[in-house]
């Protein structure tokens, strides 16, 4: 069997998860891999035999999702004719995580695929979603990547074809400890943004940056590129984590008992659900980088328990491979 592992770049999420489903595969069948666009601060840590532009989401500096930067910076002519001209008969299937280019090449050219994403995870109607609905974020995680045959990964079984969070061997082997500092990781906002708030709370801040080049500290915040080994140091030993309403970094830290605050990206509806998810759950959200709230949630002694079982390979190997 001749499986193309498709993954979406935007985000690192998809990276993670990857990490840990690849390698799985590649024990059962035959594996190549395609990535497409452009926003990923993590590196795949194994070869990827397809490399694509695809479309990436863009935001500003304020936490916001930039419509106007997601349809400049784009080429969509350049991912239309990908999508016409990519040829994927050679594979018995596709696994697509969120990934645009196979995913609209397999329906209009009729491939074998299923996506294995935790966006898939929207699409059934008993996932957590906000009381005000975005018609266009929904028009998104609709037709972003069209998909008939799917499996979402999700903070909760909400559907039986919801499973458990992926969390990967590198979280799994590390053992947390709580040592008085805060990590930070919010992409979106500027570090002007994060460090003119943050320094107002006399705790430890690691903020980790994808602008900066270069570690300094402004008092009590301390700034660092990125970079995953020195990233999962801080992670094992933090007391919390402050982040955007991802997926993946919010059930790592609930994997390893942290304390969890997130900001929703603005705009990006997708995140608003992770955010309202995360809510009915008991852990605190807020709109933008608030004083008061974040203060409150240092000073707070949050604690949830959940269970994320080590259970990708029998997933594959039960619900997906068996297609």
């Amino acid at each position: 069997m001749k499986i193309l592992y498709a993954f979406q770049g935007t985000g690192n999420g998809h990276i993670a998860r990857a990490q840990e489903i690849v390698p799985i595969l590649k024990k059962h069948v035959s594996v190549d891999t395609l990535i497409s666009g452009h926003q990923s601060q993590l590196k795949a840590d194994f070869d990827v035999n397809f490399h694509y532009k695809g479309i990436s989401l863009l935001y500003n500096k304020t936490g916001g999702l930039s419509y106007r930067k997601t349809f400049t910076d784009n080429n969509f002519l350049e991912a239309a004719k990908t999508i016409k001209e990519i040829d994927l008969s050679g594979y018995d299937l596709i696994i697509n995580d969120y990934e645009p280019i196979t995913g609209w090449a397999s329906k209009l050219k009729k491939y074998p695929m299923i996506e294995l994403s935790h966006q898939a995870s929207m699409l059934f109607k008993e996932t957590p979603k906000p009381a005000k609905k975005d018609f266009l974020g929904e028009l998104v995680l609709k037709y972003y990547v069209p998909s008939e045959r799917r499996i979402g990964f999700h903070f909760e079984n909400y559907h039986p074809q919801i499973k458990k969070p992926v969390i990967r061997r590198k979280i799994r082997n590390l053992n947390p400890d709580k040592k008085g500092f805060y990590l930070v990781y919010l992409p979106s906002f500027s570090d002007e943004n994060i460090i003119n708030v943050l320094k107002q709370i006399p705790v430890e801040w690691k903020i980790f940056s994808k602008y900066s080049k270069l570690q300094f500290k402004d008092g009590n915040v301390e700034v660092f590129p990125i970079d995953e080994i020195q990233y999962l140091k801080y992670f094992e030993n933090c007391d919390g984590i402050l982040c955007n309403a991802g997926f993946e970094t919010p059930a790592e830290a609930l994997f390893m008992d942290k304390k969890l605050f997130v900001i929703p990206i603005h705009n990006q509806y997708e995140q608003e659900c992770n955010a309202c998810a995360l809510d009915k759950m008991g852990i605190p959200n807020s709109k933008v980088l608030k004083l008061e709230e974040i203060r409150n949630w240092v000073a707070s002694d949050q604690h949830l328990k959940v269970n994320y079982p080590d259970d990708i390979e029998e997933i594959l190997l039960n619900e997906v491979l068996t297609l």
